[in-house]
């Protein structure tokens, strides 16, 4: 669900709507609702957004500044959950955007993630724009690579020693030379984001299984479960 102009349902107090002000062709105005732009805009609205469901968070809703996400484990509670939602919404005020909201989807997409009853997936778009990405012959084509593999670092295992060569790049003692190992490093991270995991939610009935690895650039650790056919899960 999302807010409709999520932070125009903030009213700006009384005593602070003079530091608004504005001037135009056909006089002087001022806000008495909060407007987007405002530095402390999005924290403020998520603060309302956690006072007004306080009690819900984590349990059937989750609320990121103007969206907000009904769940529920099973089909048929669903309708009541969102009716305990709506309740509250109407109840501060709060309107939503009917074009923005979709219900009874059982997956979606979210920022950078796909969640299905599957688990957790990337988003191809993210993949994608690295398997395009040429090997980088500047500084700035290198942040770029680390930058896109940042966002989806948790579906690469091992990733810090992976890269361990391209990250020296940037150091202030080393000179930006594309080696062979740098460019062996590239094309091995691209050849895994081919087919990259799906991590799954742990189930609390099941042993978690810590595989860890440290060396001299770095430290890893993975957990893992096995699910009911004895096949290890991440």
């Amino acid at each position: 669900m999302d807010g409709f102009s999520g932070y125009n349902q903030i009213r700006i107090s009384e005593q602070d709507q003079a530091k608004t002000t504005f001037i135009t062709p056909w006089g002087t105005y001022c806000y008495v609702v909060m407007p987007f732009g405002l530095k402390n805009a999005g924290a403020t609205y998520q603060r309302a957004m956690t006072y007004i469901f306080h009690d819900l968070i984590h349990k059937i809703v989750e609320s990121y500044v103007d969206d907000l996400l009904a769940k529920a484990k099973k089909c048929c509670d669903h309708p009541e959950v969102l009716r305990v939602i709506l309740s509250r919404l109407i109840e501060y005020g709060v309107t939503l955007n009917p074009e923005k909201c979709v219900f009874g989807v059982t997956g979606g997409k979210l920022p950078g993630y796909i969640i299905s009853s599957r688990g957790i997936d990337v988003d191809p778009t993210k993949i994608r724009a690295v398997l395009e990405m040429v090997p980088p012959s500047d500084e700035s084509g290198i942040r770029s690579f680390l930058g896109k593999l940042g966002a989806i670092r948790r579906f690469i295992p091992d990733l810090s020693f992976a890269i361990h060569p391209i990250n020296n790049l940037l150091k202030k003692d080393y000179s930006i030379v594309w080696t062979e190992d740098c460019n062996e490093d590239f094309n091995t991270v691209k050849r895994f984001l081919l087919s990259p995991p799906t991590l799954m939610p742990p189930k609390l009935d099941h042993p978690l299984i810590l595989y860890s690895r440290a060396t001299n650039v770095s430290l890893a650790c993975m957990l893992a479960q096995e699910d009911d056919d004895k096949r290890e899960r991440v």
